[in-house]
């Protein structure tokens, strides 16, 4: 249970209650996540309202940005974006082996310009003053300035919710935990079989 209690709409003042409700239809699969940074209206609106607009642009492809918002929640050791983050990942057709193996020093499936996003991802997670220029030289011979901007600025905004999210205690919503068990599940079975074979 999350440090602070979920609020619903009517909480809210009422210059948020649709804010309140547009956003939770709109990262419904992250449902854990709103009734939780309603406790702060402004906050809430305009972090969301961030995600979205840098999403809306198009300037960056939906599945580079996924793979640097997986890399620097790994980077930031918080699960709950792990989780939701990879089965977006997923569906944008990424393998799932792929997904489960993106942050080691020897990933399988991931194309030239997809390891330098995740590279990217965290550095600036884990040490942005001390990113090479190289680093930005390799940047600029796939994405333009503005691309690259947007793409920071997406990384970063990945760390505040990670933190918000680790410091609030926010938890893995239900279904969700669900759908990772039973994937568990049938991944240990498969297993099972393959070494009995």
């Amino acid at each position: 249970m999350a440090r602070v209690p979920n609020l619903a709409a009517e909480d809210l003042p009422a210059v948020f209650q649709d804010d309140f409700r547009r956003l939770s239809a709109i990262f419904s699969d992250f449902s854990n996540q709103v009734p939780v940074y309603a406790n702060s209206p402004t906050g809430m609106k305009q972090i969301f309202e961030t995600t979205l607009a840098l999403r809306e642009t198009g300037n960056f492809p939906r599945r580079l940005m996924e793979i640097a918002v997986i890399a620097a929640s790994h980077a930031n050791r918080c699960e709950y974006c792990v989780i939701h983050h990879s089965s977006i990942l997923v569906e944008l057709g990424l393998d799932a082996d792929a997904v489960a193996d993106i942050t080691s020093t020897e990933p399988t499936n991931l194309s030239e310009v997809e390891l330098l996003v995740r590279d990217y991802a965290i550095a600036v997670s884990e040490r942005a003053y001390g990113i090479r220029d190289e680093m930005f030289e390799r940047l600029r011979n796939h994405f333009s300035n503005e691309q690259i901007v947007e793409l920071t600025m997406r990384i970063a905004l990945t760390g505040m919710f990670n933190k918000i999210n680790q410091a609030l205690g926010i938890e893995l919503e239900e279904e969700m935990m669900v759908d990772l068990l039973t994937r568990d599940s049938d991944q240990a079975t498969d297993e099972t079989a393959n070494s009995t074979q």
